[in-house]
């Protein structure tokens, strides 16, 4: 029987494809699922959720062990991956599918995500206000197969998405090129 201690973290950040790579592999990170969460429709699928009607975030879900990559790591990766400012969708990824918001588990997630956009918004790396939101975490529904470690099965397609999408031109202006992925 083990005894790891693991938690689960839930990020929107616009498509999830892009936003699988930067958490997993990370030392203490179990697991990355792409997902559906904050909607009216129970088990979703993407032909619902591309639909932008549903309510629902594309998200990740990671179960990671707090011991060995905190929490706060979470959120310091988090940040950098997303355009903040944008309450539309993500970079051209429109609609409000692609929101960008922190979901929290328990009310140290809350406090640690609240205290980190904070620290975002008085950075002064962004002109706009910021609009992540931070809200509890409610029924999370896997994604289809095909969008699970999409990077790792399309890598090409993966990395022109970046591209294309500006994401990548966006990371690099606001927060230098060591976060893009």
């Amino acid at each position: 029987m083990s005894t790891k201690k693991t938690e689960r973290a839930t990020f929107a950040g616009g498509c999830f494809w892009c936003m699988v790579k930067p958490f997993d592999e990370m030392p203490g990170i179990e697991k990355v699922v792409s997902g559906y969460t904050g909607g009216n429709i129970t088990n979703p699928t993407y032909e619902i959720i591309k639909k932008g009607d549903s309510g629902h975030y594309e998200a990740v879900q990671i179960v990671f062990n707090p011991d060995v990559f905190p929490y706060e790591k979470l959120l310091e990766l988090y940040w950098p991956q997303i355009d903040p400012t944008d309450d539309g969708g993500q970079f051209f990824d429109r609609g409000t599918q692609y929101r960008t918001a922190i979901f929290y588990h328990n009310e140290n997630q809350k406090e640690l995500a609240e205290k980190s956009k904070e620290e975002v918004v008085s950075s002064g790396r962004f002109q706009k206000p910021i609009v992540t939101e931070i809200k509890p975490a409610v029924d999370f529904y896997q994604a289809e197969d095909y969008h699970q470690a999409f990077y790792k099965k399309n890598p090409e397609k993966y990395k022109q998405e970046r591209v294309d999408s500006g994401r990548d031109a966006h990371i690099k202006e606001h927060w230098g090129a060591e976060y893009t992925k």
